[in-house]
């Protein structure tokens, strides 16, 4: 897909051809009247000639909740992207599986965001944070991008792992390598590219699981590497290296994205709503309201996929043995059947974490809560120092059609009077 060609426009194209699978869509962010238009013309949209095969597009909010409530009949085998794993590395990861092996390898990893864990984490979030802040020039134009979203989320992803603090830039990387491919999301990576640095992703890790099992097990040690050794399911995820692999990339990526867009997100969505700006200064107390709310309006992961494991009638739909079904939570949190002023962003809504942005069901995000403790205590620390991070020019997108993100997002700081 050629950047230099127009997107075709929402409202004229013949309702067969909008292909929301583009991903010039979510790097133009351009996406909002083709979901529109889907959610009131063709909730249920099927798409036959996409570069990632056809597939099905569910648009609004309840249906969504209705597929990730029937697992049964939508499958997240083989892959939670439009398309399939490229044959050449084939991953495999826990939230791309179904019950009972999901339910184990979920199990082994979630102590790592357990409440007392949390607890733990909470002052050591809050410390870098304020690091963070008080290192960056007031008064002067930079990538918030670099010295913020990327720089926290890179420390917090090494702790969760317990990493070489010194090499943590290499996980954003492997982050972004992993959802990048014009194969499987229309991205500019080439395939080899990919491989090549996840094969250093699975050689790097391997080497520190091999450490790791040689060392006294600290029975109060939380890291995600020594929760999967500790758990007889995973105890041997080592040997086999494309679930190893795939796990490893599922909750990098999952310790990445959600917090790091949204961090950048919520900059750029309160300085698109000067009015809801003055209205967090004026009232601090409501950061935990609009935490939920910027992950809404951000929603970091624009899709997930399932694949249907029989043929089956979903909303007056015949959905075949096989078929795509692609849930679109970008679009189900705009759907104003289910949130109102659903294209507002509103920092003190009544329900604020009515939304679909960690997924539902058996899949939700296990790391919801250490998202939204992070960006809460991140805009603490912000309200403490600035009157203001002013946004000084349009970010740059992410070029994708599964991670709505940003590459730069030039600010300038503005200090308290």
């Amino acid at each position: 897909m050629n950047k230099a060609v127009e997107l075709p426009d929402a409202y004229t194209t013949p309702l067969a051809d909008i292909d929301v699978s583009d991903p010039r869509l979510l790097e133009q962010d351009a996406w909002r009247p083709f979901f529109s238009r889907l959610r009131k013309e063709d909730p249920v949209h099927y798409q036959a000639n996409s570069p990632f095969g056809p597939f099905w597009s569910i648009t609004r909010f309840e249906d969504i909740v209705a597929v990730e409530s029937d697992p049964a009949s939508f499958s997240s085998e083989p892959s939670i992207v439009i398309d399939d794993p490229p044959e050449s590395l084939p991953l495999e990861m826990f939230i791309a599986m179904d019950p009972p092996k999901h339910d184990v390898q979920r199990r082994a990893a979630q102590p790592v965001v357990a409440p007392q864990n949390l607890a733990t984490l909470e002052a050591l979030i809050r410390s870098r944070a304020a690091a963070c802040l008080d290192q960056l020039p007031v008064g002067e134009t930079f990538d918030w991008v670099e010295r913020v979203s990327i720089n926290l989320t890179t420390q917090m992803l090494a702790t969760l792992f317990d990493f070489p603090f010194e090499q943590r830039h290499k996980l954003p990387y492997w982050s972004d390598l992993a959802g990048n491919t014009p194969e499987m999301t229309g991205g500019a990576l080439t395939e080899e590219e990919r491989n090549e640095g996840l094969v250093e992703c699975l050689e790097v890790f391997t080497r520190i699981w091999h450490e790791r099992k040689n060392r006294d097990h600290d029975k109060g040690s939380f890291d995600l590497i020594t929760l999967l050794q500790r758990d007889p399911n995973t105890a041997d995820l080592v040997e086999r290296p494309m679930e190893f692999l795939g796990n490893l990339v599922l909750l990098i990526v999952g310790g990445n994205d959600t917090t790091r867009n949204s961090i950048s997100g919520g900059v750029l969505a309160l300085n698109q709503n000067p009015g809801e700006y003055d209205k967090l200064r004026a009232d601090p107390g409501l950061i935990p309201s609009m935490v939920s709310e910027i992950i809404r309006w951000q929603t970091p992961l624009a899709h997930m996929r399932r694949t249907a494991t029989r043929d089956l009638e979903f909303k007056g739909k015949r959905i075949r043995k096989g078929d795509k079904v692609v849930m679109w939570y970008l679009s189900a949190n705009r759907d104003d059947s289910a949130i109102d002023r659903a294209d507002e962003f509103i920092i003190d809504r009544k329900n604020p974490r009515h939304h679909i942005s960690f997924g539902f069901g058996i899949h939700r995000c296990m790391g919801n809560r250490l998202a939204e403790m992070q960006l809460r205590i991140l805009w603490e620390e912000i309200l403490r120092r600035f009157h203001k991070v002013e946004v000084m020019a349009a970010p740059e997108r992410v070029r994708s059609n599964f991670v709505r993100g940003y590459k730069h997002l030039p600010v300038r700081l503005h200090p308290l009077n």
